[in-house]
């Protein structure tokens, strides 16, 4: 392979590259401003129900949903984003001690592998409890006919 072919070859696997991290990016950015927006409304929706509700209906409310979740629900939260630090710094320790290409190789399966579990298992945990919370509104205020 010539040095040309060889340049060419970087470049184009650069490019590609380039674009895949252009591509995650509007997709991170998606998912950020859909969180922010469902955030937002949440936000509205409690201050809403805190203001136009007694004590006694929003304890209730606040059981129901605690209910609906489970006990394990914040502990899972929790555990799912503290697990992938801890691998993530353990991997990259080990993959600069020992300065080899299996090394590396396997800091990027496990880096991938704790990315696509933990990530989606934090964003899977608040999808449940945003489900759990429209659930149990929707149980206790059905929708008038």
């Amino acid at each position: 392979m010539t040095s040309e072919e060889k340049s060419n070859e970087w470049d184009s696997l650069w490019q590609e590259y380039s674009k895949s991290l252009e591509n995650w990016k509007t997709m991170f950015e998606q998912i950020q401003n859909a969180t922010n927006e469902m955030q937002s409304k949440f936000n509205d929706v409690w201050e809403k129900a805190t203001k136009e509700s007694s004590v006694d209906t929003m304890k209730q409310f606040s059981e129901n949903w605690q209910k609906a979740l489970g006990e394990n629900w914040q502990k899972a939260i929790n555990d799912a984003g503290m697990k992938s630090f801890k691998e993530f710094g353990e991997s990259w320790q080990k993959s600069l001690n020992e300065t080899n290409t299996v090394a590396f190789k396997q800091f990027m399966e496990n880096w991938q592998n704790s990315l696509n579990s933990s990530g989606m298992e934090q964003m899977k945990a608040y999808g449940e409890l945003m489900k759990k919370f429209a659930e149990t509104w929707t149980t206790m205020w059905p929708k008038s006919k």
